[in-house]
């Protein structure tokens, strides 16, 4: 496990699934992206736990929590009782976020570093239920983006 402390938000990563291992910088990544967007947008310490899995993990939370019995990239868990310290827990599955690189020929580093802004966002109470939240999350995420020196992931993906 690693902690590092960056505009006062903790970040705890636990890398759960061997195939991370290929990628020694992941959890520094991790930290990095989620310490920019708690500097962008977060007023308040705090947590935040990331696991970093396989798609058979998330499988089982999303099923659990979501009712959805498939994989997925990133799943946040936000906190019951924020105040007390721990913001909520993140999980991101490495054999999509690898797919995903590739069907969308996104660099590892940058996309990983997306999903993490894109679950602490999550865990702060931003949703994309509907168009006009997606849109203002998606401008947080691409502000963050941007002052990581990461290009706009939505023009890839055609989205906007």
């Amino acid at each position: 496990m690693s902690a590092r402390r960056s505009s006062a938000v903790a970040v705890e990563v636990l890398v759960q699934s061997p195939q991370w291992k290929k990628n020694r910088r992941a959890k520094a990544l991790v930290c990095k992206a989620i310490h920019a967007a708690a500097k962008e947008i977060s007023r308040r310490g705090g947590e935040v736990a990331v696991m970093l899995t396989n798609d058979s993990t998330l499988r089982k939370l999303n099923r659990q929590w979501r009712g959805i019995d498939k994989a997925t990239n990133v799943l946040s868990f936000p906190a019951a009782e924020p105040k007390a310290g721990m913001l909520g827990d993140i999980a991101i599955a490495y054999e999509t976020l690898v797919r995903e690189c590739r069907n969308e020929h996104k660099e590892f580093a940058q996309h990983l570093s997306h999903l993490a802004i894109h679950g602490f966002l999550h865990l702060m109470g931003y949703d994309h239920q509907d168009d006009s939240d997606g849109q203002a999350m998606e401008k947080v995420e691409r502000t963050v983006l941007a002052r990581l020196g990461i290009p706009n992931p939505y023009l890839a993906s055609g989205a906007g």
